[in-house]
């Protein structure tokens, strides 16, 4: 019986997150393990939709100005200890390199947790003057974070790939205003392509980037009601510039500390679109982003098979050989074939058989919804990118209704306590106290996941010191 089930898509349930996520990612192809862990093999099929969010990213970024760059892998120890309160927030995550073959190295090497300590050493060697600025730069790398239990496949990995925006400006506005384009960009980019619905927020003191100013992220819900960060932007003010000594003259010839972004998308989103968007049957790519737009599936009766094949490859020709499959395997039955592709998620399925060349028809069933429509073969070109648009559309709306339906709020501890028992998003009332956060997650298992817009009412009393609070904040269990 469990030798059908696999066959057919998934043995896990969806309510049983961490088993059927798991199962998700081996079984649809996407990746695979190693012997370190929280180091995975990212496979061609998730490979090639990170390739999608790169090229989809790149074109935001250099109408931005912003030139891609690479820098080493390997840093310094000294470089890594110029900034007090960046060190302190990476110090646990930090792998090091301290010996090369039998010799022990003279100065330990940090393997690149982010890259400010390797990369504003040379700003501060290139930055003369206001002319320099703005200097603008991102880089596609892998990272190496190393102190947390439970990895997770995509959502939680020791290594991972991302790119790192690191701009320096001659003034904190242009810096500020840098970071909405740039939050404007993920944003497209998360709800357009990924069709996944996100809410940006400014995360608490506590919360923010090690070394930032502040920090301002793209936040998601999970299927088991967890919240998730994605895409982040931290202002750095000054504090790097006044640690890495990057300075300019300014028009007046005044020596000036310059004012520094970093923003960031990895791997990560990689792993809540396939958690939020899939299904028990398997995988759920949205259109936009997805390696194959359909697989045409020729029903194969004997005596007949020439003439389906050959149609199968001229529909498959019209709709375009790079973005769509023909499976006219002849060891595998149809039901199988349906299965396999239902698991691996391509949008649209094409059937068509000798009754259907009769008609001069085919079947066209979507992924999202197991929807079925007979189509014309002659309207199927005009009528694919229809469908495909419509899926693309439910499922960011699907995406959308559940972080809705997901919000809750509270006053007292015991109904924060209750909403995050019902996998809710709590909006409580909070002092601006790191002690009150780490008390917050010890008592509920929640934290804060950003700063809401709305203000605190007069009656309102912090949930844990019973204090006047100095904000609402958004708190939910998360990854």
């Amino acid at each position: 019986m469990a030798k059908e089930k696999d066959i057919k898509g998934l043995v896990s349930n969806r309510e049983n997150f961490g088993d059927w996520f798991s199962e998700l990612i081996v079984k649809a192809d996407l990746a695979d393990y190693t012997d370190v862990s929280g180091s995975i093999i990212f496979k061609p099929r998730s490979w090639a939709i990170w390739e999608k969010i790169r090229e989809l990213c790149d074109i935001r970024f250099k109408k931005a100005g912003i030139q891609n760059v690479y820098f080493p892998l390997l840093i310094p120890e000294k470089y890594l200890n110029m900034e007090k309160d960046h060190v302190e927030g990476f110090a646990p995550e930090v792998a090091w390199v301290e010996k090369a073959g039998n010799t022990k190295l003279t100065e330990r090497l940090a393997i690149r947790p982010t890259s400010e300590a390797i990369m504003y050493p040379s700003f501060s060697k290139w930055i003369r003057s206001w002319r320099d600025l703005p200097l603008k730069y991102n880089q596609w790398v892998n990272v190496v974070r190393w102190e947390f239990n439970n990895p997770v496949p995509f959502l939680r990995t020791r290594e991972f790939v991302f790119n790192e925006i690191h701009t320096v400006h001659s003034n904190e506005k242009d810096a500020i205003s840098e970071g909405k384009e740039i939050m404007e960009a993920y944003k497209d980019v998360c709800e357009n392509y990924l069709a996944l619905y996100s809410v940006e927020g400014r995360k608490t003191d506590k919360e923010k980037f090690a070394g930032a100013v502040y920090t301002n992220k793209l936040h998601h819900v999970m299927p088991n009601g967890k919240a998730i960060e994605g895409c982040a932007f931290h202002h750095d003010g000054q504090k790097f510039a006044k640690a890495y000594n990057i300075t300019f003259l300014d028009e007046k010839e005044m020596k000036c500390y310059a004012y520094q972004n970093t923003a960031a998308i990895s791997t990560r989103n990689l792993g809540i679109l396939f958690a939020v968007h899939s299904d028990e049957k398997g995988l759920i790519i949205p259109p936009r982003v997805a390696p194959k737009i359909a697989v045409i599936i020729p029903i194969l009766v004997k005596g007949k098979e020439k003439d389906v094949i050959e149609k199968a490859k001229e529909l498959q020709e019209s709709l375009g050989v790079d973005q769509t499959l023909l499976d006219d395997r002849k060891d595998k039955r149809p039901g199988e074939k349906f299965s396999e592709w239902e698991l691996k998620g391509i949008p649209l399925r094409i059937e068509i058989g000798p009754k259907d060349l009769e008609e001069d028809s085919v079947i066209v069933i979507r992924r999202d919804n197991s929807e079925k429509s007979k189509i014309k073969i002659k309207d199927l070109e005009k009528k694919v990118p229809i469908i495909l648009e419509e899926i693309q559309k439910s499922l960011y709306e699907k995406s959308k209704k559940n972080w809705k339906s997901s919000l809750s709020k509270a006053d007292t501890l015991e109904d924060l306590k209750k909403s995050l028992g019902n996998r809710k998003i709590v909006l409580v009332p909070l002092t601006n106290s790191r002690e009150v956060e780490d008390q917050l997650k010890d008592k509920t298992g929640g934290k804060t996941l950003f700063i809401a817009k709305e203000k605190p009412t007069k009656t309102q009393k912090c949930i844990i010191s019973g204090e006047t609070p100095d904000y609402l904040v958004y708190v939910a269990k998360t990854y």
